[in-house]
């Protein structure tokens, strides 16, 4: 690979963590503000979270 594809897919990476890292953060707000709610949250939580890392697999791969 070269340097800008490197680089790019180290942006993809990061980009994909620090989502998932407010993805996470917003749900155990939301759980602590309304615990009845959880899983609904956890749902909709792991829902977002596997279409942010499956766009963030597809960027990686359409990035080669």
């Amino acid at each position: 690979m070269e340097i800008p594809a490197l680089v790019g897919a180290g942006l993809i990476v990061i980009g994909a963590g620090i989502g998932l890292g407010k993805i996470g953060g917003s749900a155990m707000e939301a759980i602590a503000r309304q615990p009845e709610a959880t899983g609904k949250i956890q749902t909709a939580m792991i829902i977002i979270a596997a279409l942010l890392e499956g766009l963030a697999f597809a960027a990686l791969i359409l990035g080669k």
